[in-house]
């Protein structure tokens, strides 16, 4: 399941279509051709062959009374080293390019700078002439939004804003400005945005945007209240985990590093009271991992 700042950042490109222009023009710095309409459109590029190929979001710009494609972006996100990713990406370009007939752009979303560092380095295709390096728009990229006015324009920037910068001196004015912006959404963004800016904000701003929102502020969106569920069953299954190791650990049991590595990552809870239950009669650790099914 992908994290919810992965999908954060996807709902924020498919809320905003135009976003992705904005980040490749104005905080890239790359040209972007004039356009009347950006729209969303499919991100599947599984083709006949069987492969499952979908982009997170893929945005066409349209010109004219006959809405003629004039770009197309690919937009990514990317929270971590993903070695598939330097094999897929062109791919993504090229199709979106086949099936859209316009110049096609990757933009890369990223929450940390040195993924971004790593997402910007250049994929050589083996093709002569054809390197291609992604466009990255990482955390030093994303504006500092702190102007109402500013918010009010467009909501889904300052939430980036805060995504980006809210841990910095700056979260308190970032989280302010949204305050602004949030009166003129519609419910739902209201609470999705509200819950996004909170959550990235420091613990100095985040009490005084709660003050200024209403006191006990619980999650208010169904998006946001998911993960929180979510990532209270990961806390439960750390918890679990940690019982395990110790059950072994405390019957002198050497653990060896592969299976420590794949109790910690387990978050299947079922599977987690099996291997404490195997852990009390078991006299190699190994054997937890051997028998996990039964």
């Amino acid at each position: 399941m992908p994290s919810v700042t992965h999908e954060a950042l996807v709902e924020l490109f498919k809320n905003r279509p135009r976003l992705a222009a904005e980040m490749l023009k104005d905080a890239l710095g790359q040209p972007v051709p004039a356009f009347t309409e950006a729209r969303v459109v499919s991100s599947d590029l599984t083709e006949i062959m069987p492969s499952d190929r979908r982009a997170d979001v893929i945005v066409v710009l349209l010109v004219g009374e006959q809405q003629r494609p004039a770009m197309a972006i690919v937009v990514e996100v990317q929270l971590g080293v993903d070695p598939d990713k330097p094999y897929v990406w062109p791919l993504y370009a090229i199709q979106t390019r086949a099936r859209h007939r316009c110049p096609t752009s990757l933009l890369v979303v990223t929450t940390d700078a040195a993924i971004a560092r790593w997402c910007a380095r250049p994929i050589d295709t083996g093709h002569p002439g054809w390197i291609m390096t992604p466009l990255v728009l990482g955390p030093e990229g994303v504006p500092v939004v702190t102007d109402a006015e500013q918010a009010k324009a467009a909501p889904e920037v300052v939430v980036l804003s805060a995504m980006a910068h809210g841990q910095e001196e700056a979260g308190e004015a970032i989280g302010v400005a949204f305050l602004a912006a949030a009166a003129g959404l519609d419910q739902e963004r209201r609470a999705l945005y509200g819950d996004l800016v909170l959550s990235s904000l420091n613990a100095a701003a985040r009490r005084t945007l709660e003050a200024m929102m209403k006191p006990g502020y619980e999650f208010q969106s169904e998006f946001a209240r998911s993960y929180a569920a979510k990532g209270r069953a990961e806390g439960r299954a750390e918890g679990k985990a940690q019982a395990v190791l110790a059950f072994l650990e405390a019957r002198g049991l050497e653990v060896p590093a592969e299976v420590r590595e794949r109790v910690l990552a387990s978050t299947d809870l079922a599977e987690l009271d099996r291997w404490i239950r195997r852990a009390v009669v078991i006299n190699d650790a190994r054997e937890l991992l051997a028998t996990s099914g039964s």
